[in-house]
């Protein structure tokens, strides 16, 4: 992020134009940003105080590791939302801030602080990430788009905005279909419909959960085989495999539910160089620095 080392023992250069580091925990810990992220905020808020760093971290969440004392130069347990956080960079005032290690409310409230031109006023540079990356990877229409551009084959889907609009595209994928709310966190608002009846509760839901009233209405392909890819990517575009997991259930059981395997057991390499390869790709053209989990899906 701010400093790397090399197996030869070379570092990158700290970054003497920046002092104070504005970091966003995640808040709650539920599906979708679960305890990883109270961990990765801990150990960044720790690597940037040793390297001189004053780190300032705002978090709702009391019952965490990172909103120990010794954490953090300056800690906010408050709401995370725009009022709010606009208040503490008015008075703490960073030079930059970190939302990438917060889940889905960091980077929410990142985007929705530039939108409000709060961090042009205060001249807060974003660290770890781009804004408009942020909006290409959780805007559902706009990742379609980077996909179609890709060749990279998805679950046919068709963007709603109103139930009707998500009745006629279920009609025409067949039931069952997903719904996917976008910018919402760990999947809050969709679920799995049969039905019509379903469709127009959960549709209603998730069109109320998502920043901009936006569902997704994709095809359901239960059953599939999951295999996850896990990479790193700098601001340098060095990229690293963390590591290739297969999960053992079909698609339909949570990860987080489902044995797993690593390293895969049924996949031949020249399979796994063309998802790597695929991934990278991905990552080049949303510009994401840092991905903790990309799922790729294939037929079993």
């Amino acid at each position: 992020m701010f400093f790397l080392q090399s197996k030869g023992g070379l570092k990158m250069p700290k970054r003497e134009d920046i002092n104070t580091v504005l970091v966003i925990g995640s808040g709650p810990i539920i599906i979708g940003q679960a305890c990883e992220f109270d961990y990765s905020g801990t150990q960044a808020c720790k690597a940037l105080r040793g390297l001189g760093y004053k780190i300032v971290l705002v978090n709702s969440n009391p019952a965490t590791i990172m909103t120990d004392p010794e954490t953090a130069d300056v800690t906010y347990i408050e709401p995370l939302n725009v009022e709010r956080l606009t208040q503490i960079i008015e008075k703490e005032r960073p030079d930059a801030l970190l939302p990438n290690l917060g889940g889905q409310s960091a980077l929410n409230l990142c985007s929705e602080l530039s939108n409000a031109g709060v961090l042009d006023k205060y001249n807060v540079q974003v660290l770890g990430v781009k804004v408009d990356a942020i909006e290409r990877g959780e805007d559902r229409l706009e990742f379609k788009k980077a996909m179609n551009e890709l060749g990279i084959e998805m679950a046919r889907s068709e963007i709603a905005n109103t139930v009707d609009e998500a009745l006629a595209i279920a009609d025409k994928l067949g039931y069952p279909v997903v719904v996917r709310p976008a910018y919402t966190m760990g999947g809050a608002g969709g679920g799995l419909v049969y039905n019509v009846d379903e469709l127009k509760t959960v549709v209603n839901r998730g069109l109320q959960a998502s920043l901009v009233h936006q569902c997704l209405i994709e095809e359901s392909i239960l059953g599939w085989e999951e295999l996850e890819l896990e990479v790193v990517r700098d601001a340098k575009n060095n990229m690293i495999t963390i590591c290739f997991i297969e999960n053992i259930d079909p698609l339909g059981v949570h990860t987080g539910d489902s044995f797993c395997s690593a390293p895969m057991l049924q996949f031949q390499k020249k399979c796994k160089i063309v998802y790597k390869n695929k991934l990278i790709v991905l990552l080049n053209q949303l510009e994401l620095l840092e991905v903790q989990m990309f799922n790729l899906l294939m037929i079993q």
